[in-house]
């Protein structure tokens, strides 16, 4: 097995605390015990994934820095952002079940009486430096002190939009909890939060906070903050249970058959949120399309479309990808209908609730660049004719 080595004394001074911290003492050992950790580092569900580029890195620039490409992957004008008050949050959900996508995979759930904030990123940047690495593209619907109080907040995996240390350190100053996979929680220690708030859990394990049952399950993708990647700390999806809904988080992850066991296992879901950005044909075992995103949805319910409302998320916030800006909004909007899966697809910041007529207008057109042919109907309008190319396409 490769060993698991600590960065010298002198490496570790020079790095920035955004890093966090390497895993040791009995969570390295309890990761070592892990069914999922093998060969020094944890394994993918369905066999190995190619976590970095495949292909030429040519061919990847030639992609990426056209100038005409380039010019989608960008919204025109301001981003619509709905400015979240107190007002929107102050009164129960009337169904007992309320989510409101902050941006990215950020989304306060109101669920049973409960309030859970998974993946909080309100830092300007994904990036361990304020002054590099992508930014946002359109502002924080409300300050993260005005959010109120929170019983817990569930990090699917350490990667930098989605694992924000200036978010963390100012939650940790809070009474929340924290539910995060098998070794995040050195980097939390590191930012301040103390052990006891910690629930730390390995794939099919769960845990009980107030009334609700969070339950890490399985993802495909990989992990890494700092210089190196030692993949000693684990990836996870999550599902959160109450006493009368039942939702679902992606976190990062490729498409794999495993969303049937856990739909088999934990669902129906009232409500899935799900990636279905930052997708390329260069890493396509790690993120998926809008079309995955969608199969994944019906996998997680049985292969029934009338079964809850899917919200995509990890998109429209920052640059991550090749793709155009708008593609993923336009791809989950054409395949949840052909899918006839209910849509949720509110603006950031727009509180819903999923069982109730959720939002489902696209909105980015306004301030996407659209393809020469402009944007496609809709609602579709029926035809015996060829589906209408997605913008970008």
């Amino acid at each position: 097995m490769t060993g698991f080595r600590s960065p010298s004394l002198g490496l570790r001074a020079l790095q920035p605390a955004a890093f966090g911290a390497d895993p040791s003492g009995e969570r390295l050992a309890r990761i070592r015990r892990s069914p999922h950790f093998k060969d020094g580092v944890f394994q993918n569900p369905g066999g190995t994934s190619r976590i970095r580029p495949a292909g030429s890195a040519s061919a990847f620039a030639k992609i990426y820095f056209d100038r005409e490409a380039k010019s989608h992957r960008a919204p025109n004008g301001t981003i619509p952002v709905h400015a979240t008050t107190l007002a929107d949050l102050a009164r129960p959900p009337a169904t007992g079940l309320r989510l409101t996508w902050m941006g990215h995979s950020s989304v306060l759930a109101e669920i049973d009486g409960h309030r859970v904030l998974f993946d909080p990123v309100w830092g300007e940047r994904c990036s361990p430096f304020a002054f590099a690495g992508p930014k946002r593209l359109h502002p924080v619907p409300l300050p993260l002190a005005a959010l109120g109080p929170v019983d817990v907040v569930v990090i699917s995996h350490d990667h930098y939009d989605h694992l924000d240390m200036p978010t963390i350190k100012a939650l940790a100053g809070t009474d929340t909890l924290f539910a995060v996979p098998l070794g995040v929680g050195a980097h939390l220690e590191h930012w301040g939060v103390s052990a006891g708030r910690l629930r730390e859990l390995d794939w099919n394990e769960s845990t009980r906070i107030g009334g609700l049952t969070l339950t890490a399950t399985p993802a495909r993708h990989f992990c890494g903050r700092g210089l190196r990647n030692t993949q000693h700390t684990l990836w996870a999806s999550w599902v959160v249970a109450g006493e009368e809904h039942r939702i679902y988080h992606s976190g990062d992850t490729g498409y794999f058959e495993g969303f049937k066991d856990i739909g088999a296992e934990h669902g129906p879901f009232d409500a899935t949120m799900i990636q279905i950005g930052a997708y390329s044909e260069f890493w396509p075992d790690i993120h998926m399309t809008p079309e995955e995103g969608v199969q994944a949805h019906l996998d997680l319910q049985a292969g029934d479309p009338a079964v809850g409302a899917m919200l995509p998320i990890h998109w429209a916030t920052f640059n991550l990808a090749p793709h155009p800006w708008a593609e993923p909004g336009e791809g989950t909007m054409r395949a949840t209908h052909k899918a006839g899966v209910t849509l949720a697809a509110p603006r950031a910041g727009e509180p819903f609730e999923p069982t109730d007529a959720p939002p489902a207008t696209p909105w980015w057109r306004a301030v996407a660049k659209p393809s020469v042919e402009g944007w496609p109907t809709w609602p579709p309008v029926a035809s015996s004719g060829p589906e209408p190319a997605l913008a970008g396409e």
